[in-house]
């Protein structure tokens, strides 16, 4: 049995992960598969610190091209969308089967970057690009291949969930939350590519391409993040019934794809609400299997290097097979005229508003509303939430109404705010 050799770019904490698996866990590999994968190269600039893991000699090196030149399947685990493209193609165009994590990468140029593995016959993995250790690009590429993909939604980024469960679950504002997630290593010291959502639009990019077999990028997804979320948001949601998550949406809607990243109410009684701290969550509805959940650890050194050893099995069974490319990653599927804008989405909606404690001020929404044909499914009202005097809490849910209607009427509700209070937002998935 031919044993076939595998390299590592990046000996970071996924690295490390990775080359720990592989060291410890070659032989349950072998035995279940038939197919033997040996650690033999692994390249960083700095191959001195200690990563909690020992490698044998002669395994480590500062030279990229050893591993590509070396290897017969190359793991990039450096990051980035400059330096790690230029390995992946090195690696591809040279036939070598690559396997990888980086959902930027894949999200800003991974049309680029399947055309030169299907030109080339190389296998490219990304299982651990989308969601850690969970399985859902394999389960999207083979265990629902004969559905039709409705709907996906995904609880994506394990620091977002962790900040708005904290605040939920203890009164906490979002800053002091995300100060601590910041020190216990969830959120970087620039944590914006997580709180403001494009972490989870690139991974809802690459999820939208696998359902319906047309390269999407990130470019394609609307995004909003929580960084402007207030603890009384998340205490009105509680009060009628809904948590609010981070949502990758991703929609067919007859001729159009819909994908969006936002935070979103779900109804508590919703598997994704019940998703918590670190974790992820994944819902996928397909027209035949009906409604399936993937859950577990979206991020860590030992989630992801499971999912990547995972992976770089599959490319090593499809070289003792003599089938590379078994699976495709995207090709053909369901033909889609365009995506949708947001403006062009519907939604029900979650509007909040602080307002004079006066005489005729609700009768004024509701006919604002109403001449924009948006209707109200529920209205609660709370006294001097801001602390300002005369003033009053306004909490309204919509029935669903295109977005283009709903943001005709805001500029003209934000007019009945008082204390320069903006008309707060959110959208709502009845999942």
């Amino acid at each position: 049995m031919k044993e076939y050799k595998v390299g590592i770019i990046g000996f970071g904490t996924v690295g490390a992960g990775v080359a720990e698996n592989l060291l410890v866990n070659s032989d349950v590999i072998f035995k279940r598969t038939g197919v033997r994968v040996a650690l033999t190269k692994i390249a960083d600039l700095d191959i001195t610190s200690d990563r909690g893991v020992t490698i044998p000699d002669g395994i480590l090196t500062t030279d990229a091209f050893e591993v590509i030149n070396t290897c017969d399947i190359v793991v990039e685990l450096v990051g980035g969308t400059t330096v790690a493209k230029k390995f992946i193609l090195e690696a591809l165009n040279k036939g070598k089967s690559v396997v990888t994590a980086n959902k930027a990468l894949l999200s800003h140029h991974g049309e680029e970057l399947f055309a030169a593995a299907e030109k080339s016959g190389a296998d490219l993995c990304y299982e651990a690009s989308v969601a850690g250790g969970i399985p859902i690009i394999k389960s999207l590429r083979e265990g629902l291949v004969a559905n039709r993909i409705e709907r996906i939604y995904g609880i994506m980024n394990g620091t977002c969930n962790y900040i708005l469960t904290r605040m939920e679950r203890e009164g906490a504002n979002f800053a002091p939350v995300l100060a601590d997630a910041q020190k216990l290593g969830y959120a970087e010291a620039n944590p914006s590519l997580d709180i403001d959502g494009f972490d989870t639009a690139h991974k809802t990019s690459i999820l939208a391409s696998l359902a319906y077999g047309k390269w999407f990028s990130q470019e394609d997804v609307y995004v909003e993040g929580i960084r402007d979320l207030e603890l009384s948001d998340l205490s009105y949601a509680d009060e009628l019934g809904y948590r609010i998550k981070l949502l990758g949406i991703i929609k067919n809607n007859t001729g159009a794809v819909e994908m969006r990243v936002h935070p979103t109410l779900v109804p508590k009684t919703a598997l994704l609400a019940g998703i918590s701290d670190v974790f992820n969550g994944v819902v996928v509805d397909g027209d035949t299997v009906g409604q399936t959940l993937f859950y577990g650890r979206g991020a860590g050194r030992k989630a992801t290097a499971s999912a990547v050893v995972a992976d770089i099995t599959d490319a090593a069974l499809n070289y003792a097979n003599n089938c590379r490319q078994r699976v495709p990653n995207f090709k053909n599927g369901e033909q889609f005229t365009k995506v949708n804008a947001i403006e062009d989405c519907v939604s029900r909606f979650y509007l909040r508003l602080q307002v004079k404690d006066t005489p005729g001020v609700i009768a004024s929404i509701t006919q604002i509303l109403a001449e924009r044909g948006i209707n109200i499914s529920s209205l609660i009202q709370h006294e001097n939430q801001s602390g300002a005097a005369n003033s009053v809490a306004l909490v309204i849910l919509t029935h669903p109404v295109r977005e283009r209607s709903m943001r005709a009427a805001l500029s003209e509700l934000g007019v009945l705010s008082i204390n320069s209070s903006p008309v707060k937002l959110l959208r709502i998935e009845d999942i």
